[in-house]
Formats: structure tokens, C-alpha cells, sequence
């Protein structure tokens, strides 16, 4: 707690020095940090306050026989128990990047026509949980598939620790069902794959020789958008040659301003690997996307018949009911994710 408001009385004296607002793009910044950081502050400061009126308490209960004292001291106690539980999550989510944005890109796997309606499906589940937690959303990036459904598409998601609740869902998404574009309706199983990366500042301390180091292409820009995105090359592709990674921006209006939102995904990417670099699990899974099925690493099963299950292949979290879970109410398989990471 004292680091904490030590961060929180660092900034207040940055944003106290003359001259602060005359760069309107660093003030941002510190502003942003300031809220992440009150984010975890506040409830903390609020738990330890509640902790020592509960203290208050404990000493009116032993001179107390009326037995009021003692049910005030129950009522504060059920009354903390969230706050303190809220203070855990937060202190889960204290990685670099945790308390910021994120881009979430989504690929169709293994499963035909069944794995590109499956990776739309995916899409509405974590739309409706960002919109559920008061999150905003962009999509930045999206290829419909011939039939049904979507090959790939990369979503913005903007609200605090909105990378930190969300860091975990890297990896393969499997769903087995009866198929709707059977005509014998058999049973199917489909592969999407997610990947999660942190929306990072201008200014990040990542080199990057644009000429060198990229291959950028230009094309028409899919899906809709009326008469522009259909006469103009506005869409931009950029490979990055050393690690092969790669990213596609086609939402905004221009080449250029799809080019400036491309660079800062694919600086997301790079910061992403050197993060995971640093943790050979979470590394080996991002190499298994490679194969997008049956030989990837398959971290959520969603299963719809011939029973219904969902069931997380990491922490062993479940539910019988997949309704609720792809209407994005998807916080327990989070939260649980964020306490085994504690753990390890």
C-alpha cells in the first residue's frame, strides 16, 4: 500500500510542475497512469480503513450484552468480504500492461464453415462482455468467410484493466456441436483461436526499422462501409520480416490513419513476445496457434452436445449452462485464470 501512494503522490507532483499541459499528449498519459494506478488505491485504502472499524467493533462486542454490537460486526463483515475480494483481483492484474487497453484478434481454425461461424460467435461473446463491464470496443480489422461467420478480425477494447482481465484467453477455443450447415445436422468439432495483446503508448521504448525490418501492402478494404472502403485501397497489411508477425487495420477512413493504427498493433505484438519471452508456458502456447485444431493447444472447451459443458482445460473451471457464457458472461473463467496465474 505505501508503493502505491508513493506512484499516487509521484504523479500528483508531475501533474503540480510548471509547464505539464503544454504537451497535451504526455499529460494524457500521466493522467491515464494516475487512474490505473488510483484503480488499485482506492479500494485498497477503503479495505484497510473497513479493517480497523471492524476493530471498533471487535471491542464493543466484548462490552456489549445487548447483542447489537455483535450483529453490526456480522453486517460489516458480509459487507467487506467483496471489497477484499474486488483488492485481490486487482493485486492479480500488476503486470506492466495490465491495467490498459487491449487488442483482441480472433482466427478461424480447423472446422470448415463451422469454425468461421464459430469465431463469429466468439467475437459477439467478447463484445457483449466489454459492453457488460462499460468497456468501449473497435473493430479495427475483419474478413468475412464465403459461407457463414468470419475468417479473422481484431477488436479493440478500451476500459481500465481491460488487458488484464482479458491476458489469459490467448490460446485455442474448441467447440463441438451439432452442426447447423449439416444437412444431417452431425455432430462437429470446430477451432477458432484468440490472441491477446496490450494497446501500448506512442512513445514505447521498441525500435522498429519501418523500411528495413516491414513489409507493408495496400488493399481494398472488405466488409461494410459503403462506397468508400470499396473504391479505395485504404486497408494495410504489415509484416514484420525478423518474426514474422503480422497485422491488419482496414476500420479507419484513410490509408494513412489505418497505416499509424497498423504500426501501433504490430509494436502491441512485439511487446507481447517480449513478454513472453519471459514465460516459456504462456510462450509454448502462442506457438501452438500455429495449428489451429486438433494439434494446438486447446485451452476452453465449449461443448454443446451431446451434453453442455464449458470447462477450462487449465484451471478445471466449468459450467453446465454455455448460454450465459457466450453472451459474455465469461468473469468466473476469468477470475479463475487470474488466481491459478497467482498461484504459479
Amino acid at each position: 500500500m505505501a508503493a502505491r501512494q508513493k506512484e499516487v503522490e509521484e504523479i500528483n507532483e508531475k501533474m503540480g510542475a510548471a509547464g505539464f499541459w503544454d504537451n497535451q499528449e504526455k499529460a494524457r498519459e500521466v493522467m491515464a497512469q494516475l487512474k490505473v494506478v488510483n484503480a488499485t488505491y482506492r479500494p485498497l485504502t477503503e479495505v484497510v480503513k473497513a479493517a480497523d472499524d471492524l476493530n471498533v467493533l471487535i471491542e464493543f462486542c466484548a462490552e456489549d450484552d445487548s447483542g447489537e454490537s455483535e450483529r453490526e460486526l456480522a453486517a460489516a463483515v458480509e459487507a467487506l468480504v467483496p471489497k477484499v475480494e474486488a483488492v485481490e483481483l486487482q493485486a492479480m492484474m500488476a503486470g506492466p500492461h495490465d491495467g490498459g487497453n487491449a487488442f483482441l484478434t480472433i482466427q478461424a481454425g480447423e472446422g470448415g464453415t463451422d469454425a468461421s461461424d464459430w469465431a463469429s460467435t466468439l467475437l459477439r461473446m467478447y463484445q457483449r462482455w466489454a459492453e457488460d463491464r462499460g468497456y468501449s470496443t473497435e473493430l479495427l480489422d475483419m474478413s468475412e468467410a464465403e459461407e457463414a461467420g468470419i475468417r479473422n478480425a481484431t477488436l479493440a477494447i478500451r476500459g481500465e484493466y481491460a488487458y488484464g482481465w482479458l491476458k489469459g484467453e490467448t490460446g485455442n477455443h474448441r467447440l463441438v456441436r451439432n452442426s447447423p450447415f449439416d444437412a444431417a445436422a452431425r455432430r462437429q468439432t470446430s477451432f477458432a483461436a484468440v490472441d491477446v495483446t496490450p494497446e501500448i503508448s506512442d512513445n514505447v521504448d521498441i525500435e522498429i526499422n519501418w523500411d528495413k525490418d516491414t513489409e507493408e501492402q495496400t488493399c481494398r478494404a472488405g466488409g461494410a462501409g459503403g462506397q468508400h472502403v470499396n473504391k479505395t485501397e485504404s486497408a494495410v497489411r504489415i509484416v514484420h520480416l525478423p518474426t514474422g508477425l503480422f497485422v491488419r487495420c482496414q476500420n479507419e477512413r484513410s490509408q494513412h490513419q489505418n497505416r499509424a493504427m497498423a504500426r501501433k498493433m504490430l509494436m502491441a505484438k512485439l511487446v507481447q513476445l517480449e513478454l513472453d519471452t519471459r514465460n516459456a508456458e504462456v510462450a509454448a502456447k502462442r506457438a501452438s496457434k500455429g495449428t489451429i485444431g486438433f494439434g494446438g493447444d486447446t485451452i476452453r472447451s465449449y461443448v454443446m452436445s451431446p451434453y453442455q459443458l464449458v470447462k477450462d482445460t487449465r484451471t478445471n473451471y466449468e459450467t453446465g449452462n454455455p448460454a450465459p457464457i457466450l453472451d459474455g458472461k465469461i468473469d468466473g473463467f476469468l477470475e479463475a485464470y487470474l488466481k491459478q496465474s497467482m498461484k504459479a
